[in-house]
């Protein structure tokens, strides 16, 4: 049985990126919820777990950033992870307490856990950036200075 997941985390190009290509996961869409730009997960949960695709999430972000991400500032591009139901909501409580505890970073984590509201998809041109436009998805990925955040923090793309 399918099940969905919703991440905010800035511009919705690099979010969608970051998921398309794990394991057990079926679709990703870029759209909007509650005001944020944010991607909406299809996965299969006998093949990946909410957990991992949290872990993904928080690789992909500066989760201590209250005024958007990178070189996008404003609320439509702050951090969030939209719940399903109560599991999803302790799974994400859970990751964002033991991130916070593991002294990775200086500033607290302020990446709200939100109910889940009406998700509506992006215009089909921001859908599949990434692959649609691959020369101007890096280099905004590069100079937006998400990419070398993620080299930074975690040491890897």
């Amino acid at each position: 049985m399918e099940k969905e997941a919703i991440f905010a985390g800035g511009c919705f190009w690099c979010i969608e990126a970051a998921f398309v290509d794990m394991e057990g996961v079926l679709e990703v869409t870029s759209g909007y919820t509650d005001h944020y730009e944010a991607v909406k997960v299809v996965y299969d949960p006998d093949k990946v777990a909410y957990e991992k695709l949290l872990e993904r999430f928080w690789q992909q972000i500066d989760p201590t950033d209250p005024n958007g991400q990178f070189a996008d500032v404003g609320p439509q591009y702050r951090t969030a992870i939209f719940y399903a139901d109560d599991a999803q909501k302790r799974a994400a409580e859970k990751s964002r307490d033991e991130l916070d505890r593991s002294g990775k970073f200086e500033e607290p984590i302020v990446t709200e856990i939100l109910p889940v509201g009406e998700f509506y998809p992006a215009e089909d041109y921001h859908q599949e950036y990434y692959r649609k436009n691959p020369t101007h998805y890096k280099l905004y990925k590069a100079g937006s200075g998400r990419e070398g955040y993620i080299k930074k923090t975690w040491g890897k793309d």
